[in-house]
């Protein structure tokens, strides 16, 4: 009777509980279970340990995966396509093999070092790292992993898939699918889990959370700041999520400083900050790096510096009683 042991049972629930995001560390994630349809398959670099048992002259450790996905055993004379099967399938195939030297060998193989799978994300999220897959993960998961996005977060997820990389397709051995090397999805569309946003990662994977573009506001403000452009934001939004106008502020000259793409030149808008609020004029949509200057009319501002040196010099004097 055939036995195979299929070890990523065993192991994904030894490791579910070590999984560890710190940046600095190759990330493991956790094993599959038997009733998961996508459970790990062999890959290049990873290490097995093969064991048939009761023939230890036969039995191997510590086997690496070579390359082009295959290994050699003793007394198969050709070489073994591990790639692309599961520790189950890749002992059922060497049982085979060893059919015609003994009755009834009896095979187990495990992974030793999962190394076939690595991925990384990176960007605007809390824990940017390598992560090594032990299952298929989706992306919405690998962010997870990855602490979920900061606020400087973006609108776009973008995954670079690595060129010559491994792929297996319906679990058959040396299958691949073929994809562009750059794909986008929406950070709303991940985090929500649709299914169009939300592909399976693959091996050699680059994630990158964008950050969202920037506009800034300067001048007499109470809070001059950057401001991350995650959605439209309009100029009396943006100054009001600045904390406001200061005192004499000349609400009718408000600039916006406009840098087009490209080497063309500067623009310089004028908005009326008071007719905006007043509904009558148009609130301007911001661009990706526009600059909102709120300007100081100069003689308010003397005349309430004036003002307020005087005052507290008045109140200090004494006061004297006329009878």
């Amino acid at each position: 009777m055939l036995v195979v042991a299929c070890s990523a049972v065993l192991k994904g629930q030894s490791q579910e509980s070590s999984i560890s995001t710190a940046p600095t560390s190759n990330q493991t994630m956790a094993g599959p279970t038997a009733e998961d349809h996508g459970q790990y398959l062999i890959g290049p670099g990873d290490v097995l340990d093969i064991r048939v048992f009761g023939r230890p002259q036969l039995t191997r450790d510590a086997v690496r995966v070579d390359t082009r996905g295959k290994i050699r055993m003793p007394l198969i004379e050709e070489e073994i396509q591990a790639s692309c099967r599961t520790e189950a399938s890749l002992a059922e195939y060497v049982t085979a093999q060893y059919l015609k030297y003994m009755r009834r060998p009896q095979v187990d193989v495990f992974i030793r070092e999962y190394n076939s799978q690595p991925v990384a994300v990176v960007g605007a999220v809390s824990k940017p790292g390598r992560f090594q897959l032990q299952r298929q993960v989706r992306l919405l998961e690998l962010l997870t992993f990855a602490g979920g996005p900061t606020e400087r977060a973006g609108r776009t997820v973008q995954i670079v898939h690595a060129e010559n990389s491994q792929r297996c397709a319906d679990g058959e051995s040396g299958a691949s699918e073929k994809e562009s090397a750059l794909t986008a999805y929406g950070l709303s569309d991940v985090l929500a889990g649709r299914d169009q946003s939300n592909p399976f990662a693959q091996p050699g994977d680059v994630i990158s959370v964008l950050e969202a573009d920037q506009i800034f506001v300067v001048g007499n403000v109470i809070r001059p700041s950057s401001i991350p452009l995650k959605e439209p934001l309009t100029v009396s939004r943006a100054i009001a999520m600045s904390g406001g106008v200061l005192p004499y502020t000349k609400m009718d000259q408000v600039r916006i400083i406009r840098q087009p793409p490209g080497d063309l030149p500067k623009q310089e808008l004028i908005v009326d900050l008071k007719a905006i609020v007043k509904k009558n004029a148009t609130d301007i949509v911001l661009q990706p790096n526009d600059i909102v200057d709120v300007p100081v009319s100069g003689s308010k501002k003397f005349m309430g510096n004036l003002v307020g040196s005087v005052i507290p010099a008045v109140t200090q004097m004494p006061v004297r009683v006329i009878p």
